[in-house]
């Protein structure tokens, strides 16, 4: 049976989809990996050496008692940081594995577990914001293992709007709390009031173009968006911490304490038993109006807030405001946490909550996302020219594109650059990444995540580690005078070129690419 695939890796569960050829999605079953309601794969993976070749996956490792065991032959919440290099040493939960070995064994292990007769033509694999341009290196990287014609890679909080079957035209505020990652979206879905959707195109992935179809189905456009560090998993420590201070914040207790968070999302008040390693039975009890107290009190709420107003400042400047959203989509398990849809209902009104599906609504969206959608994304870097005021009489950074705009860009940036001195043989560009303003970073003390503000004094952009090489001048410039019209783009790769032409010459500069600019 040919179709498309979808597998969204979550810090807690992955969730794998399958749409065949003329069908409707649906979640697909692996056993032994794989759970009942919802079907969903737990991620973790335990390994009895670190070479096993098949290691216990997912149901497995529950089934055999074997999650709630502190070693590094358990691999688990390993998918936050993928693509952050060295991050995960903060994490305080030591493995055999790398955060990306481990996710690529889980990916490889399901991809062999697919039940006879299914023949994926398309793989869909979704990724975080918060670590996107590292993410999509490693999933490139991990495709040229599986034997699919065409690869593809969405970002969670698009494929989140587009399974919530809002009508073209609205606009969606994607909530996602995970197990690892917070990421608020605002998406667009293009099209509407008579409009047809321009012909779709994918993401290029490991090299293959994937425009493969004229039918029009559906476009999205990311707005705003804003991310943090920080999600579930950090919550269950959280409350470990706070019912057992000074406690090793082992599996068994930290698995308690998610059974906890996830009865308090049904009932005022919640009980747990756990048996420490070779000591008695102890019973957990928590109320929901603590657990409540509890995640004030970490500054959770706070920062919701600075990321709601990041996302909801980059729709400001496109003129958009929180009134003309139609839906707020929560994903994620975090949150069916009463607090959270509390806040949503606050801060958001009067704009109406969706989440009927919030565990699968990533990767049934991605589903939808195939093969013929145009997708646009935006910056979250920026990129500047560094050029020399003469008036001043010091270098000042130009930006080109900022962050929160959109890629591939429509139009090219038009900029004109003059010599410096007489006799100039050539231009250099200088080019660099404006810091992101971010109040605060997730760090690990003890073990427990904790919320700080960053310091101040960081300068305001960080130059580019290799310039792209100087534009040579077919004669010597005058300082002061105009010499080259230039033209900044931002291609569907997300690479920044350049092309233009001499003023005095009159010749064509062709066009050249200078480096990633996502």
């Amino acid at each position: 049976m040919a179709g498309t695939l979808a597998i969204d890796l979550g810090s807690t569960s992955t969730v794998v989809a399958w749409q065949g050829r003329g069908e409707e999605p649906t979640l697909l079953p692996l056993p032994p990996y794989s759970g009942d309601a919802p079907c969903v794969v737990p991620s973790l993976l335990w390994l009895a050496s670190p070479d096993q070749p098949l290691p216990l996956l997912g149901r497995q490792v529950i089934e055999a008692g074997l999650a709630e065991r502190s070693s590094p032959q358990l691999c688990r919440d390993f998918k936050r940081w993928i693509g952050s290099p060295g991050a995960s040493a903060a994490a305080g939960e030591p493995c055999w594995l790398t955060p990306e070995q481990a996710g690529a064994r889980l990916l490889l292990q399901l991809w062999q577990a697919l039940p006879a007769g299914l023949q994926p033509e398309r793989l869909v694999l979704t990724a975080p914001i918060e670590t996107y341009r590292g993410y999509r290196l490693w999933l490139q990287q991990l495709s040229r293992q599986l034997p699919v014609p065409e690869l593809a890679v969405v970002d969670e909080p698009t494929a989140a709007a587009i399974g919530s079957g809002l009508p073209p035209g609205s606009r969606v505020l994607v909530v996602d709390l995970g197990g690892g990652t917070i990421d608020l979206s605002l998406v667009a879905l293009e099209g509407g009031e008579g409009r047809a959707a321009p012909i779709a195109q994918l993401l290029r992935f490991a090299g293959r173009d994937l425009e493969q179809s004229g039918q029009s189905l559906r476009c999205a456009r990311v707005i705003g968006k804003a991310g943090l560090p920080l999600g579930g998993r950090d919550i269950d420590r959280w409350i470990a911490a706070e019912l057992l201070p000074g406690q090793p914040l082992e599996e068994g207790l930290l698995q308690a304490s998610e059974r906890l968070k996830h009865q308090l999302s049904e009932t005022p008040a919640a009980l747990q038993l756990w048996a420490p390693p070779g000591g008695p039975t102890r019973e957990l009890r928590l109320e929901r109006r603590r657990l409540e107290q509890l995640l004030q009190e970490r500054g959770l709420l706070e920062q919701l807030d600075l990321l709601l107003e990041a996302v909801l400042a980059a729709a400001r400047r496109q003129g958009i405001g929180i009134g003309d959203i139609d839906a707020v989509l929560p994903v994620g398990g975090g949150s069916r946490m009463p607090l959270i849809r509390q806040w949503l209902e606050q801060r958001c009104a009067p704009v109406p909550l969706r989440g009927e599906r919030p565990i699968e609504a990533v990767a049934l969206g991605a589903l939808a996302l195939t093969p013929n959608v145009r997708l646009r994304d935006v910056l979250s870097r920026g990129v500047s020219l560094r050029c020399w005021d003469r008036r001043r009489e010091r270098h000042h950074w130009h930006p080109l594109f900022v962050p929160g705009q959109s890629w591939p860009t429509e139009q090219p940036l038009e900029l004109v650059l003059a010599c410096g001195e007489d006799g100039q043989r050539e231009l250099e560009l200088v080019l660099g990444e404006p810091r992101l303003e971010r109040r605060s970073e997730v760090v690990f003390e003890a073990g427990l995540p904790v919320l700080r503000a960053q310091t101040a004094g960081e300068a305001a952009v960080t130059p580019w580690p290799a310039g792209p090489a100087p534009l040579a001048l077919a004669s010597p410039g005058q300082s002061g005078v105009d010499r080259l019209r230039l033209r900044f783009r931002i291609d569907g790769e997300g690479q920044l070129r350049v092309a233009g032409h001499d003023l005095e010459t009159g010749a064509e500069l062709p066009e050249r690419r200078l480096g990633p600019v996502r």
